[in-house]
């Protein structure tokens, strides 16, 4: 049977009770806060005018997304491949969702809200320092923050050591793009990859 509608949803599923239902807040709150200054990797996930949806990973080093104030945060935009899909997205529709990481705990913290993009140099002085600084800043007004229960986390055993594979067990990144899109660049080893990433971090 497809699920159609959301009476047939709820039919499925209960509605929430408890701590589920309360538990979304306007704000950060020190928990909050506190998650996101440990947090050295998110997720953020963003949707063109059109409803192209994209799903994009940040990290750095821990504590690399600033918290100004309670409904503030602001994310470096670290030198990528410029493909700026989820900055082509915040510009269409000035919306944001984040879901933080921190290794080794299970549960996770989503902060929800309105983003724009910014060059203010007040934002970009804050990661002068790095290695290779950002050239704008993604600028998100908090609307909604809840902690994520640590079922997800639990069930993949992420952080576990037994759930690691070996990176050989994978083909290198060359070798798959070669199978996508083909070529005749000579196929990149995974040494060279990581050489190569290093002077962009």
């Amino acid at each position: 049977m497809k699920i159609e509608n959301i009476t047939q949803l709820r039919a499925l599923y209960d509605y929430p009770r408890g701590r589920a239902k309360i538990k979304v807040f306007q704000s950060l709150d020190k928990h909050a806060i506190n998650f996101i200054e440990k947090s050295p990797f998110l997720v953020i996930s963003t949707a063109s005018k059109y409803g192209k949806m994209d799903a994009s990973p940040r990290g750095g080093q821990i504590g690399f997304v600033k918290v100004l104030d309670d409904t503030t945060l602001v994310i470096p935009d670290a030198k990528g491949n410029n493909r700026v899909d989820s900055i082509i997205n915040i510009i269409e529709t000035a919306q944001i969702g984040t879901l933080f990481l921190i290794p080794g705990v299970d549960e996770t913290l989503r902060v929800n809200g309105s983003a724009y993009i910014s060059t203010d140099s007040k934002y970009l002085e804050m990661f002068a320092s790095e290695q290779n600084p950002p050239k704008a800043c993604i600028v998100i007004t908090v609307k909604e923050m809840f902690l994520h229960c640590a079922k997800a986390l639990m069930r993949s055993k992420l952080w576990h050591e037994d759930s690691e594979i070996e990176r050989s067990e994978l083909p290198t990144m060359g070798q798959m793009l070669k199978d996508q899109i083909g070529g005749n660049e000579a196929i990149e080893t995974q040494e060279e990859m990581v050489q190569r990433y290093q002077k962009d971090l």
